[in-house]
């Protein structure tokens, strides 16, 4: 049996992808900050899918939650086979109108504690000779976007890095890069997304199942839907002036959960 550790799992893109690793009868490890909401997960998962499902509750904006999931990740003895990297929020405001204090949570959530996340899960995997990463960054990697963009912007370049490194490793890692997702990420982060357009909007179940097809064909980058593909496609003819302009008008983030 074959067991993935979802970060940031009870809601969201973690959720779907927890919902169908679990379906496909890994084992999983929940990872998330609301003990309540990951045991519920974890006997639901359990119940429908006859799957062990562990929790692990950790804050990975703090020191001791990466701590705790790293060496979840370096247990020899019950080895993970796939991390899904996908905790992360959005601060509402523009630069200059966040706390640097709440601007440096994210570069540690989003950045720090996926390169020791994966490095974690990488050396041991590497160790077996089989093993997969995705970090689920955003398609706001693309435009610009304040420090949100910028950090997606950082996993995409480390997890393509990465995946060149140990191409020949038997390990394979992905950058997940999602537009607007129906989820509770936006409402969490009091953001309006009012204005933007019913067709933008993905589902959650669906971009994962796209996002794994991606990884089993050994693509280290997963833009998961047509429609963002060629919006993508588009901005790359524009002058990043407009782009900036654009991206400041159509709500406050691209991005996933």
């Amino acid at each position: 049996m074959t067991t993935a550790l979802i970060t940031g799992s009870t809601a969201g893109i973690g959720a779907a992808f927890a919902r169908r690793l679990a379906r496909d009868g890994h084992d999983v490890v929940l990872v998330a900050r609301d003990a309540e909401r990951l045991s519920d997960q974890a006997a639901e998962l359990h119940d429908r899918h006859g799957v062990e499902a562990a929790t692990l509750v950790a804050d990975l904006a703090e020191e001791p939650g990466i701590a705790a999931v790293e060496e979840r990740l370096r247990d020899a003895d019950r080895p993970v086979d796939v991390l899904v990297n996908n905790a992360g929020f959005g601060n509402k405001g523009r630069y200059l109108e966040v706390p640097v204090s709440d601007e440096l949570t994210m570069l540690k959530v989003h950045c720090e504690a996926v390169l020791r996340l994966t490095s974690a899960a990488a050396e041991t995997m590497r160790g077996r000779g089989r093993g997969s990463v995705v970090n689920v960054s955003s398609v706001a990697a693309f435009v610009p976007r304040g420090t949100y963009g910028a950090s997606k912007a950082w996993v995409v370049q480390f997890t393509q890095g990465a995946a060149k490194d140990l191409a020949a490793s038997g390990v394979r890692l992905m950058a997940l890069c999602p537009g607007f997702v129906r989820t509770e990420f936006h409402r969490r982060a009091g953001m309006d997304t009012g204005n933007i357009p019913g067709w933008m909007w993905l589902d959650a179940d669906k971009l994962v199942d796209s996002a794994l097809r991606d990884l089993e064909r050994g693509k280290s980058l997963c833009i998961p839907d047509a429609r963002y593909k060629a919006l993508l496609g588009a901005s790359r003819l524009l002058p990043r002036g407009v782009l900036a302009r654009a991206s400041s008008t159509t709500g406050r983030r691209y991005g996933p959960r």
